[in-house]
This record gives C-alpha cells, sequence and structure tokens, in this order.
C-alpha cells in the first residue's frame, strides 16, 4: 500500500488498506493537526465542566436557564443565517452508517436528506473511520457501487433524485486513537469533521450544495461554540468562503435544552437548525439526575413516550426557539423496521404516522425515519401539513412558554419499572454491543433499529435502579446480583454461542453494575476495539 505523507508531530498508526490515502491526505492530514493544536484543550476543559455540573446536579443544584445569556434570549433582532441550498425542504431524513451498501441505499431512499452518520449507528472501528468519507466522496464522483456476496448489485440514483448529504461526526467525548498529534490522541469529532470536509466540502459546492453537518451530543452552548471555530479554521484551511458550513445541532442533552437559544446563536452564521433527538435526551436525562432519588427515575422505555410532560416540554420548546430564529425544526427518530409479521407491520406504521402527525402538527419541519421502507409514511404525514410548502418556519408557535420547571418534570412520567423491561434492557444492550464491537452500529433489534443510544439507556436505567435499589412490578428490588443473574439467562436465550457474548457481558457489566458510573458505554467499547 502506498506510505502516507504526514506533517510534522503527526502519525497515523491504523493499519492502511486500498485507497486509504485518498482521504489520509496530507491537507486533511494538517487539517487535522491544525484542529487539534488549537482547540483540543478546550474541548477537555469542556469535558471537564460536564463531570462538573453533574457533580453540582447530584448535591441538589438544578438546571436552569442561565442568567448570563440572559441578553441573549431577550434580544429579538438575530436570526441564524438563511437556509441553505438543499437544506429548504427536510420533511423527511433517512438515518444511517456510510459503509458502502447502506450509503447507496440511502441515496435511493426518496428521502429529502440524509444523515450520514460516523456517530451512534456507525462504530469507531478504524476501517469505518476511513471508508466513510471515501464512500461520500465516490458518491459525488459517481463512482460508487457495490456487489453483494450473493451478486447482487447496487448503485445509486441520478444526483438530482437523491437527498442532501448532512454528515454526523462523532460527538466531543470520543478520541480517535489511530491519529496522534505531538503524541496525543486527536478527538474523533474533529478527525470526522475534517477528513469529509476535505474530500467531499468542495465537491458538494460544486455540486450545488454545500458540506452540511449534524453536531451530536453537545451540552452547552460553550460547545456550540467551539465547533463555530472549527468551521472557522476548516473553511479557512481549504479556501471555503465562510458561512459556507451549515450545521444542525441535536439536543440531545439534558443540559442543552436549558442553551437552545445561545447554542443557535453561537453557530448563527453556520446554522441551519436543531434537532429533536429523543433517545439521547431520555439517557441524558438518566445520567444526569441520576442520583437524586425515585422522583429522577423513569419507567420502562417503551413507557417514556414523546406526550410525556417532560418530553412534550422539550419539543415544544425546541420548535419554539428554532422558527423564532428562522432555523429549522426537525424530529425525532422512528426505529421501526418493516417487517414480514403483518400485525406488527400495521401497529409500527400507524405508530409512525401518529408520530409524525404530532410532530407536523406542533410546528417541526420534518423528522426522521431509520429505515427506508419508513420513508414515504413520514412524508405523507408532513406533506398533510406543509402541502407544497418546504417548511412551516413561520409557524412561531408564540403560545409556547415552557419553564425550567417542565423540563425537568420526570417525576410525572406515567408507567412502572417491570421485570420485563429489566430484561428488555438487558437484552438490547448485549445485543447491541456485540455488534458494535464487531463494528455494526445500527442494529435491528425486536423490530427497531437499534443504536447506541438505546443500549444507553437500556445500562443507564439498571445502574439507577440498581443504585437506588429500585423494586419492579414484582416487588422484587433490582440488585446486581439479580442482573448478573439474568445477565446469564439472557444469553442463553440468545442466538449463537453463550462465548459469543463475553466481550459484549464484560463490557456491559463495566458500565451497567459497577459502583461508578461511565459517562459513555462507547468509552470502555472502544478500548476493547482494536
Amino acid at each position: 500500500m502506498p506510505a502516507l505523507t504526514t506533517p510534522d508531530g503527526v502519525e497515523v498508526t491504523g493499519p492502511l488498506e486500498e485507497r486509504y490515502e485518498e482521504i489520509l491526505t496530507p491537507q486533511a492530514l494538517e487539517l487535522i493537526a491544525k484542529l487539534h493544536r488549537e482547540l483540543n484543550p478546550r474541548r477537555l476543559e469542556l469535558l471537564e465542566a460536564r463531570t462538573q455540573r453533574v457533580a453540582d446536579v447530584s448535591a441538589g443544584k438544578d438546571l436552569h436557564f442561565l442568567d448570563e445569556t440572559k441578553s441573549v434570549r431577550e434580544d429579538d433582532s438575530w436570526q441564524v443565517a438563511p437556509l441553505a441550498p438543499g437544506l429548504e425542504d427536510r420533511r423527511v431524513e433517512m438515518t444511517g452508517p456510510t459503509d458502502r451498501k447502506m450509503t447507496i441505499n440511502a441515496l435511493n431512499s426518496g428521502a429529502k436528506a440524509w444523515l450520514a452518520d460516523q456517530e451512534d449507528a456507525n462504530t469507531p472501528l478504524w476501517g469505518n473511520v476511513v471508508a466513510g468519507p471515501l464512500n461520500l466522496m465516490d458518491s459525488l464522483d459517481g463512482k460508487l457501487e457495490f456487489t453483494s456476496p450473493e451478486g447482487k448489485e447496487y448503485k445509486p440514483v441520478p444526483f438530482e433524485e437523491r437527498p442532501t448529504i448532512i454528515v454526523r461526526p462523532r460527538g466531543w467525548h470520543l478520541p480517535e486513537k489511530h491519529i496522534t498529534v505531538d503524541g496525543e490522541e486527536t478527538s474523533g469529532s474533529l478527525v470526522d469533521f475534517a477528513l469529509y470536509l476535505t474530500a467531499c466540502g468542495q465537491k458538494q459546492i460544486d455540486a450545488g450544495k454545500g458540506p452540511y453537518f449534524y453536531l451530536p451530543k453537545m451540552e452547552s452552548h460553550l460547545e456550540a461554540r467551539l465547533w463555530n471555530e472549527a468551521f472557522v479554521i476548516g473553511q479557512d484551511h481549504l479556501g471555503i468562503p465562510q458561512g459556507t458550513i451549515r450545521a444542525t445541532c441535536l439536543i440531545e442533552t439534558f443540559p442543552a435544552a436549558f442553551e437552545m437559544e445561545e447554542i443557535l446563536y453561537e453557530l448563527r452564521d453556520h446554522s441551519s437548525g436543531l434537532n429533536a433527538g429523543r433517545w439521547d435526551y431520555i439517557f441524558s436525562a438518566i445520567k444526569t439526575y441520576r442520583t437524586r432519588g425515585e422522583d429522577y427515575v423513569l419507567p420502562d422505555r417503551a413507557a417514556v413516550t414523546m406526550t410525556v410532560p417532560f418530553m412534550r416540554a422539550y419539543t415544544e420548546l425546541l420548535v419554539r426557539t428554532c422558527h423564532k430564529r428562522g432555523a429549522s425544526a426537525i424530529g425525532g427518530m422512528a426505529a421501526f423496521i418493516p417487517s414480514k409479521d403483518e400485525q406488527v407491520n400495521k401497529n409500527a406504521f400507524e405508530k409512525l404516522d401518529a408520530d409524525k402527525t404530532r410532530e407536523a402538527g406542533d410546528g417541526f419541519d420534518g423528522s426522521w425515519v431509520a429505515h427506508p421502507g419508513m420513508v414515504e409514511a413520514c412524508a405523507e404525514a408532513f406533506t398533510k401539513v406543509l402541502g407544497d410548502n418546504p417548511n412551516q418556519i413561520d409557524k412561531k408557535r408564540e403560545d409556547v412558554d415552557v419553564t425550567a420547571e417542565q423540563l425537568l418534570d420526570i417525576k410525572s412520567t406515567p408507567g412502572e419499572v417491570t421485570e420485563a423491561g429489566l430484561r428488555n434492557n438487558i437484552d438490547v444492550a448485549l445485543q447491541y454491543l456485540k455488534a458494535w464491537l464487531e463494528g455494526r452500529g445500527a442494529v435491528g433489534i425486536h423490530n427497531l433499529m437499534e443504536d447506541a443510544a438505546t443500549a444507553e439507556i437500556s445500562r443507564s436505567q439498571i445502574w439507577q435502579w440498581i443504585k437506588l435499589g429500585i423494586k419492579t412490578d414484582s416487588g422484587e428490588p433490582v440488585t446486581r446480583e439479580r442482573v448478573l443473574q439474568l445477565v446469564d439467562e439472557v444469553i442463553a436465550d440468545l442466538p449463537g454461542e453463550p462465548s459469543d457474548y463475553d466481550d459484549a457481558k464484560a463490557t456491559f457489566l463495566e458500565v451497567a453494575v459497577a459502583d461508578d458510573y461511565a459517562d459513555f458505554l462507547t468509552l470502555p467499547a472502544y478500548r476493547r476495539m482494536p
């Protein structure tokens, strides 16, 4: 394989496969080095600020709207940048990983946009890190095709029929151990950003659409400010006009819900909207308030719908905030997978229609689906409200006035903790972790497309239930010993040999029953990954 030309202080330790040098170019590695040296110290400081915030909550200090940014929220004069080409109509967005087959399926899905995922529906296996932007580059160059082991050929539809590509890099917390700068691990976020921007940024502009991003798991407007600085550096490095990049921020952490306007403000020259990342939001609610007692314990995951009070407050505030500032409001994920079981299929489509009809009625401009088979149904639900209009940003929702108390009202969530829910959490987490460690981040489990967020909910609920001695509907408390017993029972019922789950089991126990809570299950899992 061709040797890489690396800038001073940069080392690439991941194995080099065919064509990797087309992505790991000197220009890309120079940008990674520049971003790391200028921004990584602040990234680490902001991650430490997250830890302090949770410690403050544990000590009894509630999340709240910030006094120091009140002027930003009360200033009605500012707006985000105008909608960029390809982002005017986002009524249905497909999500999924960037492997070759899934890239073609997404481009052929009929969606208006595609969240090309280098994050929760992907894994940071080294091959995925490099092959993702390579596949996207090939799609822009008209060279993308795939032949399955069975001989089936896949090719994307013509350019004019494809969705707008929006890339989601990894969150600020994840490192990239295969690229170091001055002997330090780099940021997975900045690596993903730099590799895609360098390989595809100008190609996207030449195709009439800029390089667009979804930004995950931010917890404060200061983290948004850091992304904005990365965009400025990246555009300067490549000679791209400032403001060409656009970013949609996922509001999928509990702290970020209190800083929506500030996040838009920090990215205002590059902003295209906010998204209601429902599953990670539930995970973050559990994580942030995990030690604060039974008022902050949620029932089984299936009972935490978008209509429960604290979730309803969050989505209403998101639409109000976006439309006030001229930004798009994008709804949450429909994780259903079409099934061969007619009744399962019927129930899935009914739930999807109800969910998307509610979102469209609330003012959202579009929403997500996890499978191409759900694209048409989502589009129909939004078209009933939008008609021929590309969006409904003019629906300002000035009737909405959400308080901090409403955002924090977890205790009003109906439902209970059940034995079935406990077992399902173990089942989903183990199956997902096994697939994740093998390099797959989007996994069909029980007719749902699961990603890292749902595995995070599953293990976080178990950790909290153990910590607080929560009893299930059987009257039996959730204990470490009970969970260990159930883990073995669940594994015995899963396909394959029990030994197939050894690494998944070890990782699960590390993040679900240990005394100390791991901030993200993907961190210890990544350490186990080659």
